[in-house]
């Protein structure tokens, strides 16, 4: 036996002919006919039955084909596979788009241990952006996988939880919530923050979980681009911010910012890894993946 004839076997099934299956694979008649004659007599059993109108499968013929199908997928798979491995070393870098939370404080530390579990160097391009603009990345092909804050599914990608993230409401230690032992989703809800812009993962985090709670959002006092921004402004004192703990948590130890605790809700968020459906399963992207899962 040999892939090709069972690829032979396989399409005489999916096309209903030995002629149309020659057709199919490019090859002539007469070799497709002497290929199934010579398997016919390798394994003991009638696959074809032959007439002046053609040939058609057998019962055991049709349950012989389909397990050469299986074989010829099988086999495939690990062509792909081999060409993977054999190209990863020589193919584009691995393009991520992750947002300013992941990049900034998650990313580093797992592409470090890619590097040093596998002793290699991954050729790696990450683009740090917004959650939103990092959707539109992976969607449109130029970034292979995509790291994202945002609490809505993606129906045109495929998504996995690779770590949870907890928003915390920060202040400067003179605002007059520092000195209080909390406050009220309501007054939270009432109260113009300052935050990331428009499409930021953080921000529609935020909200979604006051509008989950019955509550509406003012417009923001000030929008920012960057989480760096959003904490200066906060701890000079313009307004509370509601940002990832990853990102406060040295200004939450020196003392820069304070943390006012919302009584009755919590902010917890997924972080998920993003992208396109039927992508190649590039062996440094697993890893990537893997790391994540048990390290974020």
């Amino acid at each position: 036996m040999d892939l090709p004839t069972l690829r032979l076997l396989s399409a005489i099934a999916e096309v209903g002919s030995i002629t149309a299956a020659s057709r199919t694979l490019g090859i002539t008649q007469q070799a497709a006919s002497i290929r199934m004659r010579r398997l016919e007599r390798q394994l003991g059993v009638a696959l074809l039955v032959r007439g002046p109108r053609g040939s058609s499968l057998t019962l055991d013929g049709t349950m012989a084909a389909q397990w050469a199908a299986e074989t010829v997928e099988a086999a495939d798979r690990f062509d792909a596979g081999v060409a993977a491995l054999r190209t990863a070393g020589h193919a584009r870098p691995l393009a991520i788009a992750a947002s300013l939370t992941v990049a900034e404080y998650l990313l580093p530390r797992w592409l470090m241990t890619l590097r040093g579990r596998d002793h290699t160097e991954h050729a790696v391009s990450v683009t740090a952006t917004n959650s939103t603009h990092a959707i539109e990345l992976v969607t449109d092909g130029s970034h292979q996988l995509g790291f994202v804050e945002t609490p809505a599914e993606i129906p045109s990608l495929v998504s996995s939880t690779v770590a949870k993230d907890e928003l915390v409401v920060v202040v400067a230690p003179q605002h007059p919530w520092a000195r209080r032992r909390g406050v009220s989703a309501a007054e939270l809800a009432r109260t113009p923050l300052v935050t990331r812009e428009k499409g930021s993962g953080t921000r529609l985090s935020a909200e979604q979980i006051l509008a989950d709670a019955g509550h509406e959002i003012p417009d923001p006092l000030a929008e920012l681009p960057t989480t760096a921004g959003v904490r200066t402004a906060v701890a000079s004192g313009a307004a509370p911010a509601v940002l990832s703990i990853l990102a406060v948590r040295d200004d939450l130890t020196a003392g820069r910012l304070v943390r006012v605790p919302v009584k009755a809700l919590r902010f917890v968020r997924e972080l998920r890894a993003i992208r396109p459906p039927g992508a190649a399963q590039l062996p440094q992207l697993e890893a990537l993946l893997s790391i994540a899962a048990r390290n974020g």
